[in-house]
């Protein structure tokens, strides 16, 4: 398996929305999430205990949660890196 520099090698949660994540080129920050957490994929991830059950998945390099809702990390390595979400990421999804 070959790992990208925007790879997620950890997540926490230092508050509900947020997500704080490492890449594997060892960038880190927080990246603030829910407002982009929409369809019925992240019903169960947008109650507070569903989103603090994230997970690294090691396979895909990103971030998961219970009923398969993701982020692509690309999408999330971005955001920490620039401060904007690229552009397809500018609103929520409805």
């Amino acid at each position: 398996m070959r790992i990208h520099h925007e790879d997620i090698t950890a997540v926490s949660v230092p508050r509900y929305g947020v997500l704080e994540v490492t890449f594997a080129d060892g960038t880190h920050g927080e990246v603030e999430v829910i407002q982009y957490m929409q369809g019925p994929v992240f019903t169960e991830a947008r109650t507070q205990e569903g989103f603090a059950a994230v997970e690294v998945d090691p396979e895909s390099g990103t971030v998961v949660w219970p009923g398969g809702a993701d982020f692509a990390p690309d999408s999330l390595y971005a955001r920490v890196r620039t401060g904007a979400w690229p552009p397809m990421m500018n609103s929520p999804v409805a």
